[in-house]
């Protein structure tokens, strides 16, 4: 029995191996997701610590969170959230045995992105549209 090296073994399967499908992509995202919401965890800290230093702290945080980058990072940490909730209820389905035939679980895999992207719009536009009744009202 040879332990050399050159002994096949069988190999983890990589990206070039596999051909990309919609649940490897989905699986892929919701790791991606969960690392952005930690990050984003970083930013709701900064804001708590900016709050709770005052005023001028608190302003030029929001400052930051306003500009173009700053909006473009919370969209990005309310995309992760949504996504990573909606698939997460997609595993818990699969943890009790519902929807893993390949076709129910491809399906909901193109759910969860299209409602994902849903929801997450739609959290953008209720936040600004209660923005703009602020200013009328104040």
């Amino acid at each position: 029995m040879s332990t050399g090296w050159s002994d096949p073994r069988p190999l983890s399967p990589f990206t070039s191996v596999w051909r990309w499908h919609v649940t490897m992509v989905t699986s892929i995202l919701h790791r991606a997701s969960g690392v952005a919401l930690y990050g984003g965890v970083f930013v709701l800290v900064a804001w708590l610590a900016a709050a709770a230093e005052g005023p001028k702290a608190y302003m030029k945080l929001m400052a930051v969170m306003a500009s173009w980058p700053g909006r473009a990072l919370l969209f990005g940490f309310t995309l992760a959230l949504s996504f990573h909730l909606l698939n997460g209820v997609r595993y818990l389905l699969w943890d009790k045995g519902i929807g893993y035939d390949k076709e129910t679980a491809d399906r909901t895999a193109w759910v969860v992105i299209i409602l994902a992207a849903i929801l997450t719009l739609a959290i953008w536009v209720t936040a600004y549209w209660s923005l703009d009744l602020l200013k009328v009202g104040g």
